[in-house]
């Protein structure tokens, strides 16, 4: 195609092993060091930089600096749902890097996707909201209804704070390890914020797994009952 967009680019970017490693890594919601991108892409710190580089450049990361130290992110959230959607994807084609390991129940059960909760609770929650009438589905787009804004509230989720940020408050996102969708958007984040505020769940380190103590695993059973 000679005109519109480059998809190209845009797969010449994320096809190199090192960068969709680094990307990957970035998936987790937290910033990281040139250095700790470097070792999750297995290569040395110059060709780290270089890589990092081009990926700012062509709009899919954006850099922090805190001190002497420089911090790298995913530039916004449209970059964690493609590449979760390409992860999916993937999944969908028996595209795998290695064979199941240890950790991969852990993601497959509670994980973040950037800034949300993705895997099986991810699923469940979503699902719980469309039953109890509290988001609406239309097509590939999702609402919150009024009585969703009356539950969000009671839970100390602020609906006019939901309102005022640029992304949308809910939308789907295809995850990976289901196949079905889960919650993004500004009120996905909302809720997994809410279960670490309460200490119901923790990040695993240097994990995308997310971990739910006991009384969280009840919490979130009353919540999102299936």
């Amino acid at each position: 195609m000679k005109e519109g967009p480059d998809i190209a680019l845009i797969g010449s970017l994320i096809g190199d092993p090192a960068r969709a490693n680094m990307l990957t890594a970035l998936m987790a919601g937290r910033a990281l060091t040139p250095t700790e991108l470097a070792a999750h892409a297995g290569i040395t710190l110059q060709t780290a930089s270089s890589h990092l580089s081009k990926l700012e450049a062509g709009g899919l990361l954006t850099q922090r600096k805190q001190g002497r130290h420089r911090y790298y992110q995913l530039a916004e959230d449209e970059v964690g749902l493609m590449l979760e959607n390409l992860v999916g994807f993937a999944a969908s084609r028996g595209m795998n890097r290695h064979r199941p390991g240890p950790r991969d129940p852990a993601l497959r059960k509670a994980r973040v996707c950037y800034n949300h909760l993705a895997g099986d609770y991810g699923v469940r929650m979503l699902d719980s909201l469309i039953a109890a009438k509290q988001i609406e589905v239309a097509g590939d787009d999702l609402a919150l209804t009024d009585t969703g804004q009356i539950r969000i509230e009671a839970l100390g989720i602020s609906y006019a704070s939901l309102k005022k940020s640029r992304r949308p408050i809910c939308r789907t996102c295809l995850d990976w390890s289901e196949r079905r969708s889960h919650l993004a958007g500004s009120l996905g984040e909302a809720l997994l914020t809410l279960f670490i505020d309460k200490g119901w769940a923790k990040r695993e380190n240097n994990s995308r797994a997310i971990r739910f103590t006991d009384s969280g695993e009840r919490a979130f059973s009353d919540l999102f009952p299936q």
